[in-house]
């Protein structure tokens, strides 16, 4: 069959994908030697990596239609207490990863937010309106959170509003998050997963609980997947015609990024769904339905592994180098150079974490954050 537990087939593949990129534009061998589609946009623009986290926060979305099926899709105590149990669940895992392994660090310089931050917030709040608002509705709320958003830009900016320098994104998050605790990697205290940042991400949420709600409730068939790939293009037009006013803009996650990038999501869904779900050809997927299948599990996993490497030295010469650093240089380069062996490096932590999540998928262990 092409839906199994009351789970979309293509849903499972399109999250397995998403996690296995995420793991390989997160972990190259070295930066150095990343080629430029696993790159983010310097600042305006949108490659193949910046969407990997909107296509994450759309596939939440998605999958929120069927999980609260049992609760009516309606605000009662079960459905409440599960937003709230797993919104702090995925907040309280962000916050361990930026801390692991330096339990004994300085916490007045702990950045708070990150991307299970956002995901949390973004599914938490996305959830409670999506069950709180009519489906009819619901469009008229994304639009009208976009439509602030650019307000607050647009109009509390400074001379460049958009810029790394000018947004009113940083000055909200610096009020207050305190600069000392933000992200610090853009030359100066910016955080692209912070707090004001992720109300448009709110409506990539809520977009993907609207498309969740399609599939759903319709039969799968040529026709649904037409209906998916015209939506995904609508959106991936109005984006672009937006961009003209608003650039498209991960770091600051504009409302021209939130319809771009849902139109996307939409667009390879619409595909796997096809085949997956309309023509039930299915085994190609595998590999990544058993990431899907625990994803924010691996991806946590892969953090913590991440970590360690970059933690544990390994004696080289007089000198101690990370284990990252030395797989890297010792493994990688001698076999494949530095841009393919970088490639590689971050191919092989995929497979690492894949085994350990195709142990759970063979036990049928799902473990939830």
């Amino acid at each position: 069959m092409a839906k199994s537990s009351n789970r979309l087939v293509s849903l499972d593949i399109f999250r397995g994908m998403t996690i296995a990129f995420m793991i390989i534009v997160n972990t190259p061998g070295s930066w150095t030697y990343v080629y430029p589609p696993l790159r983010h946009a310097a600042w305006n623009g949108c490659t193949p990596t910046d969407l990997v986290f909107p296509f994450f926060l759309f596939i939440v979305g998605v999958s929120m239609w069927y999980s609260f099926k049992k609760y009516g899709h309606e605000i009662n105590a079960g459905s409440l207490f599960r937003i709230f149990r797993r919104m702090v669940t995925i907040f309280a895992v962000g916050l361990f990863l930026a801390i692991f392994p330096y339990f004994n660090r300085d916490y007045s310089t702990l950045r708070i937010m990150g991307v299970l931050q956002r995901i949390a917030i973004a599914y938490g709040l996305g959830a409670i309106i999506c069950l709180t608002v009519r489906r009819q509705y619901l469009w008229i709320v994304a639009a009208a959170l976009l439509l602030l958003y650019w307000a607050l830009l647009a109009f509390l900016g400074g001379y460049d509003p958009f810029s790394l320098e000018g947004n009113f994104v940083q000055k909200m998050d610096a009020a207050i998050l305190g600069t000392n605790h933000m992200y610090k990697e853009f030359g100066r205290p910016f955080d692209p997963e912070g707090l004001l940042s992720t109300l448009p991400a709110i409506c990539t949420v809520i977009i993907g609980y609207f498309i969740g709600e399609m599939l759903g409730k319709e039969t799968p068939s040529g026709k649904t997947v037409l209906k998916l790939l015209l939506l995904g293009a609508s959106s991936i037009g109005l984006g672009l015609l937006w961009s003209m006013l608003f650039p498209i803009n991960k770091p600051i996650w504009t409302s021209s990024y939130v319809l771009y990038t849902a139109g996307w999501a939409m667009a390879v869904l619409a595909a796997i769904y096809f085949l997956a779900d309309v023509l039930r050809f299915q085994k190609w997927g595998t590999f990544f339905t058993v990431f899907g299948m625990n994803a924010l599990f691996s991806y946590f996993l892969a953090g913590i592994w991440t970590r360690l490497m970059l933690f544990i030295k390994i004696p080289v010469g007089d000198e101690k180098v990370t284990l990252y650093n030395w797989f890297y240089s010792h493994v990688c380069v001698p076999v494949a150079g530095n841009m393919i062996g970088s490639l590689m490096f971050a191919l092989i932590q995929v497979l690492l974490i894949w085994l350990i999540a195709l142990i759970l998928y063979k036990k049928k262990i799902l473990i939830k954050l």
